[in-house]
């Protein structure tokens, strides 16, 4: 019985050192989870009375340090965002450097932002928008890799911020409606999704649509959920770091995922994984270290494609960058232009396409 529990014990310390390794992740010194020690200060004051704050603007950059799971965009322009704290209803108007020039009320920032437009000559946008939403415990800084190659190919990139670990799915859905309705001018939106950002997406085409977009890249998105977070739902410090969203990443048919839509629009699927035996003994079949191959296979999707890649690193691994912009261009992953469509899930089924490189 103890060697039992001991072992027990061994298996859920696995699980979860893997999961903090993949969920923390790597992002750019600039990206830090610290919140602004003014925001941190307006915030408890403000507690008890959120919408009672007193509205701030500033004609030079207030420098903030962050505290993305702490704030959700709201609205886009150019690179200036609006976001909304998702404990005291404030809004913070932040330039594309993350400067801050405005908090308080929505109409605060509006206001702001549209004497920004003014001062720095921001002309209506146009063209095509790439919307990078990350995954949980992300931010948007994860997509720094694969942004340059995104405006190369005439982007204008939105990255897509929410408190991952503090609302559940389908709120965060609701605050990437609001970022979606704020595009005014842009013809055509692609999406470009990591881990759980897909599933973010799903839940937003349940209840919204918009004719503009067209192609959807799903990168180690669990679209049948995560058997890490079936392991470790149960555990407190996951559910502390987690959040209610963590609790909606299990598989079977009664959760969450299993309730969202097969996006409408086109859409591809990159799994990461070795081709063989994977990254994580704990996981099923071949994976990335929390996602199994298997997991990312949504019937319906217009072409399927695996790289060697752990779940963290894949935004920044070069054949997977390459092959999301391919796809967004012409519906396909592979230069020679062979698609291997998502027909069925068969879980005797596994890919070879790694061992024929």
């Amino acid at each position: 019985m103890r060697n039992r529990s001991r072992n027990s014990g061994s298996v859920q310390l696995l699980a979860i050192a893997a999961a903090l390794f993949a969920f923390s992740g790597l992002e750019p010194a600039q990206s830090s989870a610290a919140g602004d020690p003014v925001e941190s200060a307006r915030a408890s004051e403000d507690a008890h009375s959120p919408k009672q704050s007193k509205d701030s603007t500033w004609e030079t950059a207030m420098k903030t340090l962050g505290g993305r799971q702490f704030w959700g965009d709201v609205k886009f322009f150019r690179g200036w965002r609006i976001q909304q704290n998702v404990f005291t209803e404030h809004f913070r108007l932040l330039d594309p450097k993350d400067n801050r020039y405005a908090y308080g009320s929505l109409k605060t920032c509006c206001d702001k932002l549209e004497e920004m437009k003014v001062k720095h000559k921001l002309t209506p946008m146009s063209g095509k928008a790439a919307i990078e939403i990350h995954g949980i415990t992300k931010s948007s800084k994860t997509y720094y890799a694969m942004r340059p190659a995104l405006e190369k190919a005439g982007y204008m990139v939105v990255p897509f911020d929410y408190p991952s670990t503090r609302i559940d799915i389908p709120q965060a859905a609701g605050y990437l409606n609001r970022v979606i309705q704020s595009l005014h001018g842009i013809d055509r939106i692609d999406f470009v999704v990591h881990s759980m950002g897909g599933l973010v997406v799903r839940s937003w085409f349940r209840d919204h649509d918009d004719p503009r977009i067209k192609r959807m890249v799903m990168l180690g998105t669990p679209n049948r959920g995560a058997e890490l977070a079936d392991m470790l739902r149960k555990n407190a410090a996951f559910q502390l770091i987690m959040g209610p969203a963590g609790q909606q990443l299990v598989t079977g048919d009664g959760g969450t995922i299993a309730q969202l839509p097969v996006p409408p629009c086109e859409f591809g699927v990159l799994a990461g994984g070795r081709g063989s035996e994977g990254y994580n003994p704990l996981v099923a079949g071949d994976n990335d270290l929390i996602v199994s191959v298997e997991s990312t296979r949504l019937v319906g999707a217009a072409d399927f494609l695996m790289v060697r890649a752990l779940h963290t690193f894949m935004l920044s691994n070069p054949e997977a960058i390459e092959a999301t912009v391919r796809f967004l261009e012409t519906g396909h992953f592979r230069k020679n232009g062979s698609r291997q469509p998502v027909l069925r899930i068969a879980k005797e089924e596994r890919t070879t396409e790694l061992d024929a490189k």
